[in-house]
């Protein structure tokens, strides 16, 4: 009797250790971390100025002035601090158009020409949508910021920025 319990209970064991094991595999995926995304560097500041020339915000911005960095923009970033963002320069002031594929957070989209003119703002913009959002006239620059920013700012067209 006493050897078919002892058998009965290293069975028990057995299965308990089995199962248990099954069990921690499910854990371990749960507890591995979500991805991070990129995240943004700045390397210098922007300042938008009122039409009058005051300074109405600062922000800290990421350069994209190479075709690579302004292809990927923003893709990917999971989050910024509020006063963060990503000046795109491009050569030659002529219509641009961005898109909001591969972007997970809503931005602002800001277009300012050679003379550093808002010339057209995209408010809260909808994270992973393909929809063209073009400048409607020339632009040198494009600032995306989170969105919200430039409503919470009292950014506006005809504004100016300074970098």
């Amino acid at each position: 009797m006493q050897s078919n319990l002892r058998s009965s209970s290293i069975i028990v064991v057995i299965f308990f250790i089995l199962f248990s094991g099954c069990g921690d595999s499910g854990k371990k995926e749960s507890q591995e971390p979500a991805k991070k995304g990129r995240t943004v560097v700045p390397e210098t500041s922007l300042t938008f100025l009122s039409e009058s020339g005051e300074n109405i915000s600062t922000i800290e911005v990421a350069l994209a002035d190479e075709p690579m960095e302004r292809n990927q923009g923003l893709m990917d970033v999971r989050s910024m601090p509020e006063n963060v963002g990503m000046l795109f320069i491009f050569d030659e002031n002529a219509p641009k158009s961005f898109y909001m594929a591969n972007t997970l957070i809503p931005l602002d989209i800001m277009y300012v020409n050679s003379d550093s003119v808002i010339v057209r703002i995209y408010q809260n913009t909808t994270p992973f949508s393909s929809e063209s959002l073009p400048s409607g006239a020339p632009a040198r620059f494009v600032v995306e910021t989170n969105g919200g920013y430039s409503i919470a700012h009292g950014i506006t067209e005809g504004m100016k920025v300074r970098f």
